[in-house]
């Protein structure tokens, strides 16, 4: 995280929107303030940007060629890395069934053009809560733990080499596809082993998968936080 007075701002940012210019302007605002910034003027380019990469926030476009802004804010929202992550949505508009569709879809917050260089850095604040929860959800620990796994008839065993609360990375001799749905019993050094439903997010070489958590019960999360906050260890002052 990047230090704008005494509040931390988003180190990694997503700008999806059609209009150049408007990439250009947030762009140069937030490196203004020392955050990185990766920009695309058409959304298809995006997607699989989103799919294998954590972002702190995205920035989209209601109105582009398919898929529009909505259109991306349901599928970030659907599955991924990026479910949780702060979507700003850039409109012109201020149709009230047009905003109820946008947050419906899963946005946080609207950019209104003109966009204005104080509007971003406001949105950029404002979004602190939100990206400091993702921050610690996803922050990994490398750590090794036994993995025990099973996808239709195919099982196989392997060892994290990170963990986090909301995924996992896994080395194992026998890697399943991406998208996969896999059962999962992870050792926590515990009796029993924790039984998770992970889905494979990324395929790393020959023998390494990037694996998230899903549909976590409050009993799992809880074993898992209480796994992982020992090793995290103390903030930094």
């Amino acid at each position: 995280m990047s230090a704008w007075g005494d509040v931390a701002v988003p180190s990694r940012v997503l700008v999806v929107d059609d209009d150049s210019h408007a990439c250009e302007l947030i762009q140069e605002v937030l490196r203004s303030v020392e955050v990185e910034s990766l920009a695309f003027t058409e959304s298809k380019q995006a997607l699989p940007y989103l799919a294998k990469e954590k972002f702190d926030a995205v920035f989209v476009d209601v109105r582009m060629p398919p898929p529009d802004g909505i259109e991306l804010t349901q599928k970030i929202r659907a599955t991924g890395l990026n479910r949780g992550t702060p979507i700003i949505v850039i409109t012109g508009e201020d149709e009230h069934a047009l905003l109820s569709r946008v947050f419906g879809a899963g946005a946080n917050f609207f950019l209104y053009k003109p966009i204005d260089r104080q509007d971003i850095l406001r949105l950029v604040r404002v979004t602190q809560d939100s990206i400091e929860n993702e921050k610690r959800r996803f922050r990994r620990i490398k750590v090794s733990c036994k993995v025990s796994m099973e996808c239709g008839t195919t099982r196989a065993t392997g060892s994290t080499l990170d963990l986090s609360i909301g995924g996992m990375f896994v080395q194992s001799p026998q890697l399943f596809p991406v998208g996969s749905s896999v059962q999962v019993g992870l050792d926590l050094k515990s009796d029993p082993p924790v039984s998770l439903t992970v889905r494979v997010l990324r395929i790393v070489g020959d023998d390494c998968m990037g694996m998230q958590f899903e549909n976590l019960r409050i009993e799992q999360s809880k074993r898992l936080q209480d796994f992982l906050l020992p090793l995290i260890g103390p903030k930094p002052a």
